[in-house]
């Protein structure tokens, strides 16, 4: 793979991380498109996702540090701020459904989940998944350790190419009555624990393989692009949604599946 490559992928994976429009999903079509296949496409994709997975840890360095000290301080004993006690159950609770999908899934999302048509046609679903959540959602509650329980529900549905793991989580928000920014704040912590720990058993696998030996400076600017711009991804998604609804990305996610699905099919 060359550098430029890398840095288009990295780009791809930044972007669409964090923005509701599927990273693994993109990360397939861009290959498809350009005929980019390796044999350590998987690998590849596990390193750029530690590169995102570290760009949100960084950006909400302090709510996370801020929850892993009420953590300790909570099962040392000591009482904690209620919304605090909601925000570390909530996420517990909503890691568990995507664990257990993921291990129940995990030969599908390596083998069948990896084409593009099918892609595309998850990208159409997940959009109708979105414009319902934004039209018959209540968004004046706040979160609870049940609302955040179905949130991790919806993150099952980010396991299949093409849904958006910030896409599904969000809907999932707006649909138990969290306002937009509120659903964001909680899809993005929400994430961590699961794309870190499915990221870094991937990337352990496969690195036993050496095959990440082979191409070092590739996976260098892929990764730091990854990171910058999905810095600016997540910056750009918490101001958008302040203000805006999930249409502009309902739109480009159809637009991009007919538009794809004409240029595989008339091939």
């Amino acid at each position: 793979m060359s550098v430029l490559n890398a840095i288009i992928l990295g780009i791809t994976q930044g972007l669409s991380e964090f923005l509701p429009i599927s990273s693994s999903g993109h990360l397939i079509i861009v290959r498809a498109l350009f005929n980019w296949h390796t044999n350590f496409d998987l690998a590849f994709d596990a390193v750029l996702q530690l590169a995102t997975i570290l760009a949100l840890i960084v950006y909400f360095w302090k709510d996370i540090w801020h929850l892993i000290v009420a953590f300790f301080q909570m099962i040392s004993g000591k009482i904690i701020d209620k919304k605090d006690k909601i925000m570390i159950f909530a996420i517990i609770w909503g890691t568990i459904p995507a664990m257990i999908a993921g291990l129940l899934l995990q030969k599908y999302m390596d083998t069948t989940f990896r084409s593009a048509i099918l892609v595309c046609i998850i990208l159409i679903i997940g959009s109708g998944v979105m414009f319902l959540a934004e039209k018959v959602a209540k968004k004046n509650k706040e979160l609870t350790v049940q609302s955040g329980f179905w949130i991790g529900v919806f993150q099952c549905l980010a396991l299949v190419p093409g849904f958006s793991r910030s896409g599904s989580t969000i809907s999932g928000g707006l649909f138990v009555g969290l306002n937009r920014e509120e659903a964001t704040r909680f899809s993005f912590l929400l994430s961590v624990p699961i794309i870190f720990g499915s990221g870094l058993l991937q990337f352990v696998e496969i690195a036993r393989t050496g095959v990440l030996a082979q191409n070092n400076l590739a996976l260098f600017f892929g990764s730091l692009t990854a990171f910058v711009v999905g810095i600016f991804s997540i910056e750009f998604l918490m101001r958008f949604l302040k203000n805006h609804s999930l249409d502009l990305f309902i739109y480009y996610r159809v637009i991009l599946a007919v538009v794809v699905l004409s240029i595989l099919l008339l091939r």
